[in-house]
């Protein structure tokens, strides 16, 4: 059977994500982390870990965002999805998520906290259905989406992808 990224759509009942795309959580861990053991830069509680479910098609862009927390990606169905990640230095990496290993693709790749980081899907009329783990969970609390401007003046060397990847 040939899915498609309306039947991913309808099947895992995905919804509009803020960055772009359609996610839904699957999975947000009972066990709760106080706040006085985590990193400053957290304001509260949080879960153990977090998991969604996340649907990138071609003409569509996840945008740069960041967030407090170490986020794994997972493949599962579709074409190679390309994440853009900016470290903190301004080291740009490309990284290629998807089933073609041979072609030096991943199954699976971590996007360190603090990172700024994008994704979109390269092929004319493709899709990517992955998933997105996050430990300590994730809160919105603990996401920032990116301004293009400031995005840009702090890594001018990338202004034109971040030009590409960003709604404003």
């Amino acid at each position: 059977m040939r899915t498609t990224a309306a039947y991913w759509r309808e099947k895992l009942q995905l919804t509009q994500h803020v960055e772009g795309g359609s996610f839904r959580e699957t999975y947000r861990a009972p066990l709760q982390i106080p706040q006085h053991s985590l990193p400053a830069n957290f304001a509260g509680d949080r879960a153990a870990s977090t998991g969604i479910y996340f649907l990138l098609e071609e003409g569509d862009f996840s945008a740069f965002h960041r967030i407090a927390a170490d986020e794994m990606w997972h493949f599962y169905d579709g074409i190679t999805l390309h994440i853009y990640e900016i470290r903190p230095d301004g080291r740009l990496l490309v990284h290629r998520l998807g089933r073609d290993v041979e072609q030096g693709e991943q199954l699976q790749l971590v996007i360190p906290a603090g990172s700024w980081f994008a994704s979109s899907v390269e092929e004319t009329g493709g899709f990517a259905l992955v998933g997105c783990t996050v430990a300590p969970g994730f809160d919105f609390a603990d996401f920032e989406l990116a301004d293009r401007k400031a995005l840009s003046a702090a890594f001018p060397q990338h202004a034109g992808l971040i030009a590409l990847l960003t709604r404003g």
